[in-house]
């Protein structure tokens, strides 16, 4: 269903978004499509947690990730207009890949530590302009139950950004489109959005070591309520 959307939607609206030289046009058909996507899975969508943001504050999402689900969930139903971080990857994807830039969607290559550093800055410089982001921490999907690692730039971004940081507990989407299979089935999604957490007083190594334990731990916790 995703890769029909895709061909449908994807050259007509990229074409003519480069014609006109207006990359802000994607964005509203990025959006659209992810919606229809998870709507025509059979998915329904339960977000909890949008009281605690300020709608005039900038944020970094940061999501446990067991599926492809996540992402569309995490970049429709946070309240706002976000960018994600995202794995490199997906710039192979045809169609996806060539519009991944119109909608502040930025892949990291995480085998090339130059190229990754330079990613993390040039996304921190976009959300000290005022675009909030979307993070996966633990850098690829995890399997049915499991949480991983957190990987710490998104917390250094975070912190030199300074903005605060939303942990986000992404719950069912595993038992609905797992790792490992492209095929979903219907349920529903639920999305928790836990109180921010203000970085600035983070400001050595092991402050941001604790900053991620803390995150991780919410996430975890939150969970484990499932």
């Amino acid at each position: 269903m995703a890769a029909i959307l895709l061909l449908l939607m994807g050259p007509p609206v990229l074409f003519v978004a480069w014609l006109f030289r207006r990359p802000h046009w994607v964005y509203p058909f990025a959006r659209f499509g992810a919606r229809n996507w998870l709507r025509l899975s059979g998915m329904e969508i339960k977000v909890r947690g949008l009281e605690h943001l300020d709608p005039d504050q900038t944020y970094i999402f940061i999501s446990n990730h067991r599926s492809y689900l996540d992402t569309a969930t995490l970049f429709n139903y946070t309240g706002r207009r976000i960018g994600i971080l995202a794995k490199k990857e997906l710039l192979k994807v045809p169609i996806l890949g060539q519009g991944m830039g119109y909608v502040n969607i930025m892949a990291i290559d995480r085998t090339n530590r130059e190229s990754a550093m330079r990613t993390v800055k040039a996304a921190t410089d976009r959300i000290r302009s005022g675009r909030s982001f979307g993070v996966f921490a633990e850098g690829t999907r995890a399997c049915p139950g499991e949480l991983l690692s957190f990987k710490k730039g998104a917390f250094y971004m975070a912190r030199d950004a300074g903005v605060s940081i939303v942990p986000v507990a992404m719950k069912n989407t595993d038992r609905l489109m797992g790792k490992g299979t492209g095929v979903s089935r219907p349920g529903t999604i639920e999305m928790v959005l836990l109180p921010p957490i203000d970085t600035t007083s983070f400001a050595t190594d092991e402050d941001i070591k604790r900053l991620v334990k803390t995150v991780r731990t919410q996430i975890a916790d939150e969970l484990s309520r499932s």
